[in-house]
């Protein structure tokens, strides 16, 4: 908490390595990898009691915890953005450190959790106890200090009058757990060196896997292996077992990769194929 009240400004990285965005809407929240985004910072602020925070976003509005399902029986309740007349105990999160990294918790117990796995919980956000050792770390946050709420000398401000994308290249920012390991950090400012961008969908029957991109979702990588991709498309899909194919451009079928991808970090569309899917 002591940390808390030094920032003014924050974002949060999920364990996906996604931010924690306001939308367009003023209403929803999610999780995307540009974490230069303005919709991306949130300012902090401290409850009576001291022992809570309240984030809001740059629409001025309350990260809050409602009572909505998320979907029609899942497990799960909606995380939006909100302007309540009264500031009630929605608006609140208690953060509990876990090693480098927080939980935020809501006054009845659940913690704010960033999803994985395919639509429609990918990149959402709700609230909720997760039960499943496998997602245990979905509630895990880093938090990257934006503006200090008093610079001193040891602690310039990172503000900027402008939005985050009219800006130059801002600096990596600073952590709460910079010591005695170091964060995993993504350099906000600079592009993807020896890196490519790979388009994936995941295909319900091999035979009806469409290339035509519109079903396609992308992140950048930099790996060059087979293994390495598929650790990544794991955490982007949730799915525990499948094949990585590609498409024959001559007769359209699809293979397997196997050990190392194309040279030259050409961009590449993948199929992901679930290991139960017949073929």
């Amino acid at each position: 908490m002591e940390f808390f009240k030094q920032a003014r400004v924050i974002r949060l990285r999920s364990h996906h390595d996604k931010y924690l965005l306001a939308e367009d809407d003023q209403e929803s929240v999610c999780q995307d990898r540009d974490g230069t985004v303005r919709n991306a910072r949130w300012t902090v602020e401290l409850t009576q009691t001291g022992t809570a925070l309240r984030f809001k976003s740059v629409y001025g509005k309350y990260l809050t915890a409602s009572n909505m399902p998320f979907r029609l029986g899942l497990r799960g309740k909606k995380v939006l953005q909100t302007l309540p007349k009264r500031l009630d105990s929605s608006l609140e999160w208690e953060p509990v450190r876990e090693g480098y990294q927080i939980k935020l918790k809501t006054p009845y117990g659940q913690f704010l959790r960033a999803n994985g796995g395919v639509p429609p919980w990918r990149n959402s956000i709700t609230h909720d106890i997760p039960h499943r050792t496998a997602r245990q770390d979905w509630i895990l946050w880093d938090i990257d200090v934006v503006e200090l709420k008093h610079d001193s000398p040891g602690h310039p401000s990172m503000a900027a009058a402008t939005p985050a994308r009219e800006q130059s290249p801002p600096e990596k920012a600073q952590s709460p757990h910079a010591a005695p390991q170091s964060p995993r950090s993504i350099d906000l400012g600079s592009p993807m060196k020896n890196g490519r961008m790979i388009f994936y969908h995941v295909a319900d029957d091999i035979k009806d896997a469409d290339d035509d991109g519109t079903q396609d979702v992308s992140f950048s990588f930099t790996g060059s292996g087979v293994e390495e991709l598929k650790k990544m498309l794991k955490e982007e899909t949730g799915l525990e077992e499948f094949e990585v194919c590609s498409r024959n451009p001559l007769n359209g079928q699809l293979y397997p990769l196997r050990l190392h991808l194309p040279p030259n970090n050409h961009d590449m569309h993948v199929v992901v194929v679930p290991s139960s899917t017949p073929g």
